[in-house]
């Protein structure tokens, strides 16, 4: 079902896959690379935490503790060695919204990432509760924030696509920003939205932009535009209607004649 629906998008439903590709230059060893590594480390992680016992969960976010501060660097690649569905159901979001970041926002794709992970963490261990926060799921958040109003701020098609993409997919991760479950880290989910939000109006000015068109560019350079109406007008008048056509014009021409001498006033006036 999601296959499709993108493959739709990309086709034309709603992307121009022209203009997508004058404005986006995508690799693909980066855009699955990334998140390959990506998982890699976050499934390393959970297996060497499974198996050796390690306790990982200390090097998560432990609000307001010094030694807590570390989780902020950690925290994303740590999941709980015990419920194994934690791990599982970050992976795929993780990996699609990397992508897509990638993808779409390459030029900016590593500040943006780097800047949710990194103020995700350091809200949390500000704000949040004295408990330990590990896991993915404060980036996905900040991920799906940014692109959501990216999209939408940017008023390109392709981009607010993604922005529909998204909501479609992962919109009902809207009710993981509440206190719904005491064991779910409802702090970390929103202020990783609220960061992706947050810089996405940062970074509106940067990677790809709305393509302008012709008379947009002309008026920022001061250039009058051509008055297209009359010339098409002008070349097809004689196919006009009798009402459009313009009137012929009418000439008025002017003669001088000098005026004529009384002649019975000339001779009056010789024979004094």
């Amino acid at each position: 079902m999601i296959l499709p629906l993108w493959h739709g998008i990309k086709k034309g439903m709603l992307f121009d896959e022209k203009g997508m590709m004058n404005q986006f230059n995508p690799n693909k060893y980066e855009v699955f690379g990334y998140p390959i590594m990506l998982l890699l480390l976050m499934w390393t992680s959970y297996l060497a935490d499974y198996e050796l016992g390690l306790d990982l969960y200390e090097w998560g976010v432990k609000p307001r503790d010094w030694n807590g501060l570390r989780g902020v660097l950690f925290m994303p690649l740590i999941h709980s060695h015990n419920d194994f569905n934690h791990i599982l159901n970050n992976s795929a979001p993780v990996f699609v919204l990397l992508a897509s970041l990638v993808y779409f926002y390459r030029k900016i794709a590593f500040k943006v990432f780097a800047l949710v992970w990194i103020f995700t963490g350091l809200f949390t261990w500000l704000v949040a509760r004295d408990s330990y926060h590990i896991g993915m799921s404060g980036v996905i958040y900040g991920l799906v924030g940014f692109l959501f109003m990216s999209g939408a701020l940017r008023n390109y098609r392709p981009l607010m696509g993604v922005s529909l993409f998204v909501v479609f997919l992962y919109g009902s991760l809207i009710w993981g920003i509440f206190p719904m479950q005491a064991h779910v880290s409802w702090e970390g989910h929103l202020f990783g939205l609220g960061t992706g939000i947050i810089l996405s109006f940062l970074f509106r000015k940067q990677g790809p932009q709305s393509p302008k068109y012709q008379y947009e560019v002309e008026q920022e350079m001061g250039i009058e535009p051509e008055d297209l109406e009359a010339k098409w007008r002008e070349l097809n008048a004689e196919h006009l209607p009798r009402h459009e056509q313009k009137a012929p014009a009418i000439q008025v021409h002017y003669e001088f004649v000098h005026k004529k001498k009384d002649q019975k006033g000339d001779a009056t006036d010789g024979s004094k």
